[in-house]
């Protein structure tokens, strides 16, 4: 398994294409090649999934009995959230622009390692979702990492 961890500043250049931090890119499984998976976050960001990490969920979401309701929206919801990019050898991606409208990407993005993926945020709508209060931090690991 990768270890993404970390904040990151990039940009994006007015074709869409966002170049990788050659740390993220050095954590890249080899096994992945340059594939990668984008998908829509489940706040206003994308994320950024290895090949190998994403055939993990791929997976489960795939194995649902496809006769339950709530599973085929499931499955629905989820896979047309998703696109397949591929690392050019600038260690670059494009990101579809709908992917980007959604998360309102632009030039200054905040790449962030969240353990097995990868998010992206428009810089200005990332510090809206982060905690900066040491407190509230605090309280939170204490609730969701003592159990």
């Amino acid at each position: 398994m990768s270890l993404f961890t970390g904040e990151y500043e990039c940009k994006m250049d007015a074709k869409g294409r966002l170049t990788l931090p050659s740390k993220v890119k050095s954590k890249l499984p080899e096994v992945s090649g340059n594939q990668l998976v984008l998908s829509l976050g489940l706040e206003p960001c994308l994320v950024i999934y290895p090949l190998v990490e994403y055939r993990k969920i791929y997976s489960r979401i795939a194995s649902m009995n496809e006769f339950n309701e709530e599973f085929r929206r499931l499955q629905r919801n989820f896979f047309r959230r998703i696109a397949e990019v591929e690392l050019d050898g600038a260690s670059r991606i494009l990101i579809p622009k709908t992917m980007s409208k959604y998360a309102n990407l632009d030039k200054e993005i905040i790449l962030v390692g969240m353990g097995n993926r990868m998010e992206l945020w428009d810089a200005t709508v990332y510090e809206e979702y982060i905690i900066n209060d040491n407190k509230e931090f605090s309280i939170l690991a204490q609730k969701h990492l003592t159990e």
